[in-house]
């Protein structure tokens, strides 16, 4: 303890300078407040080894004081533009480190560069080739859109496959690689084929999309798995999550419509395959624990309990209520898109947006379904459900009236462009479908049956697209006919306020409060701790094995 008193270069130059006289002998030391340079002496009534060790010590923790003090200064945060693009940095490298490159790399990959980059590429890839390359009328397209939609509806099924039926001892990365060779092989497809039928068209479509949902919930269930092996950084990989879609979904929007004009919508696809191919790659490089033992004989029992717990979840009335109206709201919002886009980009009777324009009207919903998370994170998400639900539905039903007066042409009789007026439209909608989505995750669902609410918005969103589709063929919205275009816009609005008249289906509850009963929410101990890495199934068995 003396000697921390002495100043460090002190003992290094100590060391220096007796260093081989400790290689021979020993030290003797005196009273430790009295201790000097001159008390180090050669004596061979001590033990060499512990002469050596002191000195050891000594200049380690010299090192650790320097060490310490670099440390310090890296950490002081830096002031101006250096700090604010260290920051972000500097929290990735943090991400890296703590649970492993591989891992983060997989995130930026299937959320930034294939479910955002690519899924804004498809979207209007996928508009285009069917206006252009297949030639199908609107509400066609509106059918075709549904049917690759479907590998979404059963995307619990891809969960449980992934917890219950490892591949070669590998719970992830088997996934990763199925889903990036089915969406590599489908998009080839696509691009290469000179006339392909639009069957097949329509199943490699359904093939990419469920390369998609695959690679989407395989990375789910690894960012639950770091969640509970790091609890802390929970906030700070579901951050990431969005940061990396909503980066991807804009730069993809933004460039969509530039690609489309320079290599068509083919062209397109091709590019697809590179997306699809990284998470290929993520299936090679995840770092994933091999258990080359286990019991393949449980996996149907595993998925009988699976069911048993969704039908018991679902009987209980607090549930199948919300869940019933989260459906009708979907549902009765009829999607008529594919005949605004076929309006958007007419030469006769719409504004003839060029393929540029229409990628950067996408690229501004995305911007106002930031917002909306924005606007329902910071203002809304403490307020009631039933009164959030009411005013959202009710404003997003007024919103359609955008619509309405851009396919009336009123808006040019006011003076404002028609691009700045589907920018508008856009962004309004983008936000409010936004909080009307957020407004219907409860938040003691993420665990017990998110899964579950998922299918039925899923289920909700395929009903609203075949609806819209049958309504444009009922109106006779056709590739060059738009006379009834805007009847369709006035009956959808008029169905999104239909939903409010089910509102006595959502509880009028606080909204920091569990809407579900206690003997649901309740889970084993036991059944959590055996089968952490099921996070998928976790959720779904505990209650059938309680009962």
């Amino acid at each position: 303890e003396g000697v921390k008193s002495k100043p460090v270069g002190w003992l290094k130059s100590t060391w220096r300078q007796e260093a081989f006289c400790y290689l021979g002998a020993s030290y003797q030391a005196l009273d430790p407040s009295e201790l000097e340079e001159t008390d180090f002496h050669c004596s061979g009534n001590t033990d060499l080894f512990t002469g050596l060790l002191f000195l050891r010590v000594m200049v380690e923790e010299e090192e650790d004081l320097k060490s310490s003090g670099d440390m310090m200064e890296e950490n002081e945060p830096k002031k101006g533009c250096s700090g604010a693009l260290c920051t972000p940095i500097n929290w990735f490298k943090m991400l890296c480190v703590e649970m492993h490159w591989s891992f983060v790399m997989g995130v930026v990959v299937v959320y930034g560069i294939n479910q955002g980059l690519g899924g804004a590429l498809s979207r209007v890839g996928t508009e285009y080739y069917m206006k252009d390359v297949q030639k199908v009328q609107p509400s066609e397209a509106q059918f075709y859109q549904g049917i690759t939609s479907i590998p979404w509806l059963v995307k619990p099924l891809w969960g449980l496959l992934t917890d219950v039926l490892p591949i070669f001892g590998y719970r992830r990365r088997p996934y990763f690689i199925v889903a990036g060779s089915i969406g590599v092989i489908s998009m080839l497809v696509l691009s290469f084929h000179e006339k392909l039928h639009i069957a097949l068209a329509l199943l490699s479509l359904t093939a990419g999309s469920a390369g998609v949902a695959v690679a989407d919930v395989t990375i789910d269930a690894c960012v639950a798995q770091n969640s509970i092996n790091h609890p802390s950084l929970a906030a700070d990989m579901q951050s990431l999550c969005a940061l990396s879609s909503s980066l991807g979904a804009l730069l993809g929007f933004s460039v969509s419509g530039i690609f489309v004009h320079l290599i068509g919508p083919k062209g397109v696809y091709g590019l697809l395959a590179i997306p699809f191919g990284l998470v290929f790659l993520i299936g090679t490089l995840l770092k994933e624990p091999h258990s080359p033992n286990f019991a393949y004989t449980q996996v149907n029992q595993k998925f009988i309990d699976a069911g048993k717990a969704m039908w018991t979840t679902l009987k209980c009335p607090d549930v199948w209520r919300p869940c019933l109206y989260m459906y009708f709201s979907l549902a009765l919002s009829l999607n008529i898109l594919d005949g605004m886009f076929y309006w958007y980009t007419d030469s006769k009777s719409g504004p003839s947006f060029s393929q540029e324009n229409v990628g950067y009207i996408f690229s501004i919903g995305s911007v106002g379904s930031l917002l909306g998370a924005v606007l329902y994170q910071n203002v809304l998400k403490d307020h009631p459900f039933r009164d959030l639900l009411f005013w959202t539905q009710l404003v997003y039903s007024l919103s359609g009236t955008l619509d309405l007066m851009l396919v009336l042409r009123l808006n040019l009789k006011f003076g404002i462009p028609d691009y700045f007026f589907v920018v508008i439209d856009e962004s309004s909608n983008g936000c409010l479908f936004l909080c009307l989505a957020q407004s219907f995750v409860l938040r003691e669902s993420k665990e017990l049956f998110f899964a579950l609410l998922m299918s039925i918005d899923n289920v909700g969103l395929l009903s609203a697209t075949w609806g819209g589709g049958i309504l444009l063929h009922v109106l006779k919205v056709t590739r060059t006919q738009f006379d009834n275009l805007w009847l369709a816009i006035l009956i959808r609005n008029f169905l999104r306020l239909a939903p409010l008249c089910l509102l006595f289906l959502v509880p009028r509850v606080d909204p920091n409060s569990s809407i579900l009963p206690t003997e649901i929410l309740n889970t084993k101990e036991d059944i959590e701790t055996q089968e952490t890495e099921n996070i998928e199934l976790v959720s779904l068995v505990n209650r059938v094995d309680d009962r």
